[in-house]
């Protein structure tokens, strides 16, 4: 059967990407140009930009710029005026009195002002960060190099050893993965594409995975210590990928140098860096070994931000400093019960950040809905599990295995392709486009069910989901072990070892062929500049294919993924100038069929084409 996609691409289009938006990086008072685009189609007869400067709404009216044979331009002049500029358009013509265009698409209706357009005029994130890869490491569990003591705090296991996921051992269990070991392999990073390397913590604690740290102010002795985290930060630099930290804002633990005098003498400054309530202290979520800081007290905001022996600063400064930081439990960072200083906490550590290394990234992590926290003055971006993990779980989770998603009390459903699309745009919708191209995009991490476990037993939905990863607009992230199959049915579970041994012929725990389609996805985006830079252009979604484009200046890119085999998807040329030059940058060739390209899918999998903008 045949399908003819409803003609997505018929509808007027604008996204906040460098082809609809002439300057990304504005400062206040500045005049941008907004461009939209109007297929014929649509029967467009005048385009006016609604702004609202002060809170109060304003009209602009748009001209015509360049009209062809399929489209017509139009273009608007706008001030930003506030730090942080709403818009959205208004559309005469057709067979209604108006249409309002905002992030969500068209409406025939009047629609709440959450889903405008924003452009911000904060201090921009770094330039590198668009063309980020990033390849996140658990350091217990990647690589050992050198046989180091075991803290009174472990129990030693041996590299091949299962992971221990009784209640007692779970944290306690230590593999003894180093620094030095990530040094080892940083060939393996970089023979995938990878080109940003992201450690969680490596700060002294007493557990596996280091977020209930005892000290900021050195390198866990057990990961080899300051010198060996200066080590791999220049040898990661001298092969050009960028090493990014992880830092818990949110608490210490409770061995934590700061709590324990706390505890010992009520009249310490550092008494005042945490919460003390009934007889006791707050501790996060009620993990008594996590006791929650405290930013009423200025002490800990210069130890944290200000001191440039402090955390955020030691760490990131000089020539053998880190690239940037993740921050862990961004979203309850500064909030609890009446207090929220969440925006100003960051924005104190992004200009804290700036001061120490001006070219420094700042992702925090954030599980739910981000459009309060990711404006673009404090985060650069987030962790974007509500716009895109959740959703690809959806559709490509097995039907036998539903996990729950990060606390939830039920399972993730399985739903088709629109759902997704709609999903996805909606919480795009919420933030500027700018945070959204600096947010993690990750089918999973060392928090979660691995990817490979989700689909179940046929391994070719990693493609579609890698396929998806490496094509969206933000910045992908991987977990190690993903590109080869990692298995785990939650957090825990995932964080087994690397199998460095098994990278041979015929050992189920190396998947060779997801290595190659990993490799061959990456190189993909790194090969093209729509991929990294283009805006975003749905062009069809049904149950089990999800089509879009990525465009900009230079180059438009085609992508098809498929969760299933599914029979041909017929898209007229007519919106895709220049399509019978397209280039296959990955996956099977493009068919072209009269007047317009045939999709097809006989498996999960991923396509791409690209071919120069006309």
């Amino acid at each position: 059967m045949t399908l003819i996609s409803p003609d997505l691409l018929s509808q007027p289009h604008h996204d906040g990407s460098a082809l609809y938006v002439s300057n990304l990086r504005p400062r206040l008072g500045d005049t941008v140009t907004l461009r939209v685009r109007v297929p014929h189609e649509a029967d467009v007869s005048a385009v006016h930009v609604r702004l609202t400067p002060d809170a109060e709404p304003t009209f602009v009216d748009a001209a015509i710029e360049l009209t062809t044979d399929e489209e017509t331009w139009w273009k608007a002049e706008i001030i930003c005026h506030n730090p942080v500029t709403n818009y959205r358009f208004i559309l005469e013509g057709g067979t209604t009195l108006y249409q309002w265009l905002n992030g969500t698409g068209m409406h025939q209706r009047d629609v709440p002002d959450a889903a405008d357009f924003r452009i911000v005029t904060f201090e921009a994130p770094p330039e590198w960060a668009a063309d980020a890869v990033v390849y996140q490491v658990f350091p217990d569990r990647f690589a050992k190099a050198v046989e180091r003591p075991v803290p009174a705090w472990a129990v030693a296991a041996d590299w091949d050893d299962p992971v221990d996921l009784s209640k007692e051992l779970t944290s306690r269990q230590l593999y003894g993965g180093d620094l030095d070991g990530v040094i080892e392999h940083l060939g393996h990073l970089q023979s995938l594409g990878v080109n940003v390397l992201y450690l969680t913590p490596f700060f002294p604690a007493r557990s596996n995975h280091r977020y209930d740290a005892s000290s900021f102010d050195r390198v866990d002795p057990v990961l080899g210590g300051d010198e060996a985290l200066t080590r791999l930060i220049d040898a990661a630099h001298s092969i050009g990928i960028r090493v990014l930290g992880d830092f818990t804002t949110n608490h210490t633990g409770d061995s934590h140098e700061w709590f324990q005098k706390a505890q010992t003498d009520p009249e310490c400054d550092e008494r005042g860096f945490y919460f003390w309530e009934d007889g006791g202290y707050v501790s996060w979520l009620g993990v008594k070994s996590l006791p929650k800081l405290n930013y009423d007290s200025p002490v800990l905001r210069e130890r944290v931000f200000d001191d440039p022996n402090g955390v955020v600063r030691k760490w990131i400064s000089g020539s053998h400093g880190l690239d940037g930081w993740r921050v862990d439990v961004a979203n309850m960072t500064g909030r609890h019960k009446a207090q929220d200083l969440n925006q100003e906490l960051a924005l104190q550590m992004r200009e804290a950040m700036r001061d120490a290394r001006p070219d420094s990234l700042l992702v925090g992590e954030h599980c739910h809905d981000f459009a309060l926290d990711a404006m673009g003055d404090g985060w650069d971006g987030v962790m974007n599990y509500a716009g895109f993990t959740r959703p690809i779980w959806t559709w490509l989770r097995n039907k036998d295995f539903a996990p729950k998603f990060l606390g939830s009390p039920l399972m993730v459903p399985r739903l088709g392709g629109s759902s997704v699309m709609e999903t996805m745009r909606e919480f795009a919708s919420h933030a500027p486009w700018r945070s959204i191209r600096h947010s993690f995009n990750l089918v999973g991490s060392h928090d979660t069910t691995r990817i490979r476990t989700l689909v179940g037993e046929d391994s070719r939905h990693v493609d579609a989901a890698a396929g998806l990863l490496f094509t969206m607009p933000g910045i992908p992230m991987m977990t190690y072990g993903d590109e080869i199959g990692m298995r785990g049915d939650y957090g825990e579970d995932g964080r087994r070892t690397m199998p460095w041994d098994a990278a041979q012929p015929n050992d189920e725990r190396w998947d060779t062929r997801l290595l190659a389609v990993y490799r061959g996805l990456i190189a993909a985006r790194n090969g093209s500049h729509s991929l990294r830079h283009g805006g975003l252009r749905w062009v069809h979604a049904d149950d089990d294919a999800l089509v879009f484009l990525r465009e900009s200046a230079e180059q438009t890119a085609l992508v098809h993924c498929a969760r299933a085999a599914h029979g041909p998807i017929e898209i007229s040329a007519r919106h895709l100038r220049g399509v019978a030059t397209a280039h296959t940058a990955y996956g099977r060739d493009l068919i072209l069929s009269g007047g317009g390209v045939t999709l097809t899918a006989d498996a999960p999998g991923t396509n791409i084409w690209t071919w120069p903008t006309p």
